[in-house]
């Protein structure tokens, strides 16, 4: 029955669904009929895509309570984890910035992807801007100290805008790095943003960072950033941490921030090329594991954490030949792994660097595709992120 329901949720299927699901509560009373439990309903309903519910929101009192309610929507994100979509940027010849999403799958399916345009947020987001998400909730800032930066559910179309970050007179920021995490222990979002921090004389500096919790307005300081070779990347988050790149005087390694305690530690990597860490190294996650990017010459090797915190079980999940292609450099990063090893990467031109397209590389075969995005010439830094009902608005 439930699977049958989920199927239902295009075009006039969908219609039919929602006359369907009208039927099961009156107009005024949140009793279900005798033939449908509500605790049936609910399960039925978090399987549903985010657009789908939107619209049910507007058919009763009784399914806006439901949909609205916070531990609904942890549910629902449960249930989302194979929902990915893919946040395609793009600019046009005066530089205006648009954003589009499409479903991940349909990278893969065919060669020629619909995309849909959103609507965002525009007075804050720039063609500059860095994105970062986790659970559907998309980190959107620049990376100088002064700009704004703004919490934003592309899903639901929900966004919360982060208080500017303050520093003495005599000091100087001049880069922000914002990431994003779920601290499991109080149940809530945090923000944590590392600021590259100086005086007038520029003869010191250090990275200080600052954490908000969702639902608060004001940075709190935790204690400063303990090295400082770190990637200019914002941090992955993984189990409660959020986690950067650095390397000490021997190796590199990754600095650890668990949210729960707001307290560092260091986990070692593999034995990886010591060459600059924001040039040829990278953080991210792949299969619910943290993973590196590593560039190893005539290859890319690719290393899974298979248990967050066990150094031992880092395994090198995939061995990517470095190839040169139509002036591109073809494994820069890789943002979605398939059931069936198939690598979706976004690549960066030779030329100019801050053109990207999407590759498709076949781990099993070696052959490459490049899929052809609708309408759209021209990319920025896509971002995987998956549909939700998680609001930046809310507290968890």
């Amino acid at each position: 029955m439930v699977k049958f329901l989920v199927n239902r949720n295009t075009g006039r299927k969908s219609t039919m669904l929602l006359r369907w699901l009208n039927r099961i509560f009156q107009s005024r009373d949140r009793a279900p009929l005798p033939t449908l439990p509500f605790d049936l309903v609910a399960e039925i309903l978090c399987r549903l895509p985010v657009k789908l519910l939107v619209q049910l929101r507007c058919l009763c009192k009784s399914f806006n309570t439901l949909i609205s309610d916070p531990k609904f929507a942890k549910k629902h994100l449960q249930m989302s984890t194979k929902r990915n979509r893919l946040m395609l940027r793009s600019t046009n010849n005066l530089g205006k910035l648009f954003l589009y999403d499409s479903p991940i799958q349909s990278i893969f399916s065919t060669s020629r992807v619909k995309q849909t345009q959103l609507n965002y947020p525009n007075r804050l987001m720039n063609s500059h801007s860095c994105a970062y998400s986790c659970d559907g909730i998309v980190c959107i800032a620049k990376t100088n100290f002064n700009s704004c930066a703004v919490l934003w559910n592309p899903s639901i179309q929900k966004f919360k805008i982060l208080p500017p970050l303050e520093t003495s007179p005599n000091r100087r920021a001049y880069i922000s790095l914002y990431s994003f995490g779920y601290d499991h222990f109080i149940r809530n979002y945090k923000t944590v943003v590392i600021s590259f921090v100086t005086d007038n004389s520029f003869r010191a500096g250090k990275y200080e960072v600052r954490v908000l919790a969702l639902g608060t307005d004001s940075w709190r300081r935790i204690q400063d950033f303990p090295y400082l070779n770190t990637s200019s990347k914002p941090g992955v988050f993984m189990s409660s941490t959020v986690n950067w790149l650095t390397h000490d005087n021997l190796r590199i390694l990754i600095v650890s921030l668990d949210l729960e305690n707001e307290s560092y530690q260091n986990l070692w990597t593999p034995v990886l090329p010591r060459t600059r860490i924001a040039n040829n190294h990278d953080l991210g996650v792949l299969k619910d594991c943290l993973c590196i990017f590593a560039n190893c010459d005539m290859f890319w090797d690719v290393w899974v954490m298979k248990e967050y915190g066990n150094t031992d079980s880092w395994t090198k999940l995939y061995h990517v030949p470095y190839m040169r292609y139509r002036g591109l450099w073809i494994n820069t990063k890789i943002l979605y792994v398939t059931e069936d090893d198939q690598l979706l990467m976004k690549v960066h031109e030779l030329v100019s660097s801050s053109k990207v397209k999407l590759v498709v590389y076949n781990s099993k075969s070696g052959t490459l595709k490049f899929p052809k995005i609708q309408n759209i010439d021209y990319l920025m830094d896509p971002e995987v992120y998956i549909e939700s009902l998680i609001s930046p608005c809310s507290k968890y």
